[in-house]
């Protein structure tokens, strides 16, 4: 019986895609999850999981910098973004991420099935057949780096990408703020960067263009 994840923040979503999923594929186990810390969870939890389902702007994350993340610490794992996005230039990107997949929040649920079955028999599946964009140097090489980052690392980048101080982290995460110290100076370091005002520059790569945005 598969195992198929879904971790995307908006309930009515993830319940049309539990239909769609439980429709393409019958009798299958689906874990959800709602923000990063949920989808990291979910992942350790199941390591032998057959497909992730992944919204692109959930909580905690910064366009493409949870599929990377994902996509660099479970390099195994099919992942399939769903996003408000239909553009052909986020396709491109996400396929070049990683992405097996790319279904729009406008899809209908035949297509939604398509693209499941499809993706699970080892293809890769687009709404129009998009082929990944070839990614600039900087951005691949971003990719690559976020991917060295554990799951608490990569919770105290998306923190401090919204602007909070290590204080305010720590209490959040409920460590010390000694913990958060440490965790940035190993960020700092595998991102290759010196201050925080870098590392959120550097993450700004990974974002989503504002050219016909809607969300997600």
């Amino acid at each position: 019986m598969p195992t198929i994840l879904i971790a995307d923040d908006h309930p009515l979503f993830r319940l049309a895609l539990k239909s769609a999923v439980g429709q393409a594929l019958g009798d299958c186990e689906i874990a959800q999850a709602d923000d990063v810390d949920g989808l990291f969870k979910l992942i350790e939890q199941y390591r032998d999981a057959d497909l992730l389902l992944l919204d692109l702007n959930m909580p905690g994350a910064q366009g493409f910098s949870a599929l990377a993340q994902v996509r660099g610490t479970r390099p195994g794992l099919p992942v399939v973004v769903v996003s408000g996005r239909d553009d052909p230039q986020t396709i491109r990107r996400a396929l070049a991420h990683g992405a097996a997949g790319f279904i729009p929040k406008s899809t209908d649920m035949g297509r939604i099935k398509e693209a499941l079955t499809a993706v699970l028999d080892g293809e890769i599946w687009s709404p129009q057949g998009e082929q990944p964009a070839s990614l600039a140097p900087e951005e691949a090489d971003l990719a690559r780096r976020l991917a060295e980052l554990t799951p608490q690392q990569f919770r105290v980048l998306g923190m401090v990408c919204t602007g909070l101080l290590n204080k305010q982290i720590a209490y959040d995460l409920g460590v010390s703020e000694a913990t958060i110290k440490a965790h940035m100076t190993a960020i700092l370091r595998k991102l290759g960067v010196h201050t925080r005002t870098q590392v959120v520059m550097m993450v700004n790569q990974l974002q989503l263009d504002e050219a016909g945005a809607e969300h997600g």
